[in-house]
């Protein structure tokens, strides 16, 4: 079985995050790993990514977003 960082998860939650003891004590692991975050996951999305999104699905006047929404169908 895996070993849990505890002073690790304290420090993250109560220094790194502000959080008072209580608060850190009461989380589920569940609330817990929300507010730490997934180290495994990607990074968010940055300026790059944003400007690929853009191109991709560029804003169109009101009435066309039907007509693409139809074409693509």
């Amino acid at each position: 079985m895996a070993r849990i960082d505890w002073p690790g998860l304290m420090r993250a939650g109560i220094s790194g995050h502000g959080l008072r003891p209580d608060e850190f004590w009461v989380l589920t692991p569940a609330e817990l790993h929300l507010i730490l975050g997934d180290p495994i996951s990607s990074a968010p999305l940055g300026r790059g990514g944003l400007e690929a999104l853009m191109r991709a699905y560029p804003d169109t006047p009101y009435g066309n977003n039907e007509d693409q929404i139809h074409d693509s169908l």
